[in-house]
């Protein structure tokens, strides 16, 4: 065998990551929300970039949908060069039919809602405190944390003020007082007392559990404290269902400055009849065009040959940006449709009808890879009859039946919560007889899968369920 160097010629397909597919794949895996930030900041960098007039729009708003409901065998192919030949505008003009805006009453919204900070504070300038008291009482309440606790001990205020330990606890008495009840406690077991100081509550065997025993209540151990205390299993059953009335975390129902969070959805489906509407909801996204001056500038036989490569970068980067937002909303669309087709009865009737499905099923049905799939719904959410889902939502994994056909995780749980609703509380259902009730429904599932389900749902175990 003969070994040496030589040179050949071989042809071969290799997938390069330029900068223009790089974005492509940045653009489509971005929010509604994160799109219009991007490109506000294209449109800063890029001068050749300029939001579109609002008259264009209107004019073209329903060209799109009319070209998606083309049934074609191409219905989603676009050919750039013919879309982009008119030399007057290389922009983006075509638009979603977009939704009509509902009519709310001003006087449903507030700019926000005040924080607990602000709540207390409130209450202590209506208060009787003055001076010194009102001073501390001040510091107080900037030491309480978002739950209503108060982070530090009345020995660390004292040193910190330079005053005594009684003037410390005499205003955390008076912060202890406003609303919501328990707010400025500094254990769970002072907040929970100082809710039944304020309602009243003078039980002594309340009293004693919530001092004491609240982890062997909180344990479902009923038995081992009647025989504590000598008392029927029952009246641990009146004690425990009255502390679970009381609030764990009081400041809880306050929110932070900027904590609201809203989601917009990504798509709005409508249904018309006895159709399912989908909209692209991209009317926070300006729609981009192509500046004109630019543009001449190129076909201009004056200017040094360095300016003229510039613009004529930028004019590219700019049309590959259109085309890329372009293609996200195809995509978008094309996905979603496919969606809809699949798990049209869960839009119809509920989460009891969602059917198991995986990026593969709708990779090969709408013609694009699995990880186009994934990066087209990661991030976004879907309006639907049914309430406003993440799109990965409608991605579950599934159990056989006897039937042959498969059932979604999702349709499990809900089952099940339909199941533990009705059951008998003093004799509550283990997981095995509820993995028994699915067998006769035809439904496969062991005792441990049942068991994972009910945690996510946040169902307590049987011990804890049971009343007496």
């Amino acid at each position: 065998m003969r070994m040496g160097y030589g040179l050949n010629v071989i042809q071969t397909q290799k997938l390069i990551m330029t900068p223009e597919l790089r974005q492509a794949i940045a653009v489509l895996q971005l929010s509604t929300l994160e799109l219009g930030m991007y490109i506000e900041q294209q449109l800063q960098e890029n001068p050749l970039l300029e939001v579109g007039e609002e008259e264009i729009e209107q004019l073209a708003a329903g060209e799109q949908t009319a070209a998606a409901e083309d049934t074609g065998e191409n219905e989603y192919d676009i050919d750039w060069q013919d879309y982009f030949h008119d030399s007057s505008d290389l922009g983006l003009t075509r638009s979603e039919v977009r939704p009509e805006p509902n009519e709310f009453s001003y006087e449903n919204f507030i700019s926000r809602s005040p924080t607990l900070l602000e709540h207390l504070m409130f209450q202590l300038s209506l208060s009787k405190c003055e001076g010194p008291q009102y001073a501390i009482a001040e510091y107080i309440i900037g030491s309480i944390d978002n739950n209503g606790y108060l982070n530090c001990s009345i020995d660390e205020i004292a040193r910190q003020l330079g005053t005594g330990r009684d003037a410390v606890t005499d205003a955390l008495k008076v912060v202890q007082t406003f609303d919501p009840p328990g707010v400025g406690a500094r254990s769970l077991q002072e907040c929970l007392l100082i809710q039944l100081a304020h309602l009243g509550i003078e039980d002594e065997l309340v009293i004693n559990v919530v001092t004491r025993h609240l982890t062997d209540l909180a344990e479902g151990k009923y038995n081992r404290l009647a025989q504590l205390f000598s008392v029927p299993v029952q009246e641990l059953q009146r004690v425990a269902d009255l502390i679970k009335t009381l609030d764990p975390k009081p400041g809880r129902n306050f929110s932070g400055n900027g904590e609201n969070r809203y989601i917009v959805p990504d798509i709005v489906l409508n249904k018309v009849e006895d159709e399912y509407v989908i909209i692209i909801n991209d009317v926070t996204v300006p729609r981009l065009t192509i500046n004109n001056t630019y543009r001449a500038f190129l076909n201009q036989d004056k200017g040094d040959n360095q300016t003229k490569k510039f613009v004529e970068h930028k004019l590219n980067a700019a049309a590959w940006l259109i085309k890329s937002i372009e293609q996200r909303r195809l995509t978008l669309y094309k996905v979603t449709k496919c969606l809809v087709d699949l798990q049209r009865d869960f839009l119809e009737y509920g989460v009891k009808y969602l059917k198991p499905l995986n990026l593969k099923t709708v990779a090969d049905i709408v013609g694009l890879h699995e990880s186009t799939v994934s990066r087209a719904t990661s991030n976004k959410y879907i309006q639907t009859p049914q309430g406003v889902f993440e799109m990965k939502y409608f991605f579950s994994s599934g159990l056989s039946n006897t039937g042959g056909s498969m059932i979604s995780a999702e349709s499990i749980k809900k089952i099940m919560q339909e199941i533990l609703e009705v059951e008998d509380a003093r004799n509550p259902l283990n997981d095995q007889q509820i993995a028994d009730i699915f067998g006769r429904r035809g439904v496969k599932i062991s005792r441990r899968t049942v068991a994972k389900y009910r945690d996510e749902l946040g169902i307590p175990p049987i011990r804890i369920r049971k009343r007496y």
